[in-house]
């Protein structure tokens, strides 16, 4: 036990300085590179440059927070929905919770005429009920997938995948035919966002999603338990007393929030709930509790880093991080579903 609480400290560590290193990388490198001596001046307020105070507060840091907060939030979901389901392909973007999600916010923007990629955002109003639309969107998309998912009252797996591929094409069909009905500069945010995209976030996404994740987080990590017993089969969870379909409500609740706050600010990133769980249980082993704070950073990580390749690789031009995270993913995914197979 000692060595597991050591081993989980150590990789905590290890993150968090791979975290640090990303932003650093993310916040000094770009069409227009700054000094890290120039950016500890600027942060506190040693000179005074009007340009580096625009490009590091306006620009670059609040992009490092968002894609941080959705890399947390994107990872957790995928933690419980692996954890609940024992199906380790499970994932949000891949099971249709994303695109629920997504569905629900380019509605909210088609009649709300909101652009969510703009920075200069003056209704504040909306911005902030966006999260509650893509709620309500995303867990429509789960109330379906897990009805048709159950078969004899047991959550059949095969179906699980088929019904979440079915719906997630539904509801991006959706969006799509919403979004060309759009005006030109409607549609082009649109299409922007619905790739993925954190590259024109500010201190508003920043205040709009950061409650619901540190909330949804702390709850799900004091539910973190439950996880491994659903490990150990919902026939002796009930036998030690605990109430399964009450506590899979809860527990998919807080897993489409986190989903919907990401999504109303960076659009559709898929993967990262796939890939930080694994790689989180390759640390640290299955229990949930230390796979929760290890799949946090290492999706934090992933999202930072993964900006940081789109907006470098082809500059001056930019590649959206939700495409640069499926590159990265879709490899893994063939991966473990071989790994599964066998």
């Amino acid at each position: 036990m000692r060595h597991k609480k050591f081993k989980t400290i150590i990789t905590v560590f290890v993150l968090l300085g791979c975290i640090l290193f990303a932003s650093y990388i993310h916040i000094t490198n770009g069409v227009f590179d700054i000094s890290v001596k120039d950016i500890f001046k600027t942060i506190l307020g040693i000179e005074e440059n009007e340009q580096f105070k625009l490009v590091i507060f306006e620009f670059r840091l609040p992009r490092i927070i968002i894609a941080a907060v959705v890399g947390v939030g994107l990872a957790l979901a995928g933690v419980v929905l692996q954890g609940m389901t024992r199906n380790p392909l499970a994932d949000p973007g891949i099971l249709g919770i994303n695109a629920g999600a997504g569905a629900a916010i380019v509605l909210f923007m088609f009649f709300f005429q909101v652009q969510v990629t703009q920075a200069d955002i003056q209704d504040w109003l909306a911005i902030l009920l966006m999260p509650i639309f893509g709620f309500v969107g995303g867990g429509l998309a789960a109330f379906i997938i897990f009805s048709f998912a159950y078969k004899q009252k047991r959550l059949d797996m095969q179906r699980l995948i088929l019904t979440g591929i079915a719906i997630n094409s539904g509801f991006s069909a959706l969006s799509m035919y919403f979004s060309l009905k759009m005006n030109a500069s409607d549609f082009e945010a649109a299409a922007v966002w619905m790739n993925g995209s954190i590259y024109n976030a500010d201190w508003l996404f920043v205040w709009t999603i950061l409650p619901w994740v540190v909330i949804l987080s702390i709850y799900l990590f004091w539910k973190a338990h439950l996880l491994d017993y659903f490990q150990l089969g919902e026939e002796n969870m009930v036998s030690l007393g605990i109430e399964t379909e009450v506590e899979k409500r809860k527990l998919m609740m807080a897993s489409v929030g986190l989903v919907s706050a990401c999504v109303s600010v960076s659009g559709s990133i898929g993967f990262i709930g796939l890939i930080a769980p694994h790689i989180a249980k390759q640390l640290v082993g299955n229990h949930h509790r230390s796979v929760i704070i290890i799949s946090a950073l290492m999706g934090a990580f992933l999202l930072i880093f993964s900006d940081f390749i789109g907006k470098t690789v082809f500059a001056p031009s930019e590649l959206s991080v939700g495409i640069v995270v499926s590159i990265i993913g879709i490899p893994y995914f063939l991966y473990l579903l071989v790994k599964t197979k066998s």
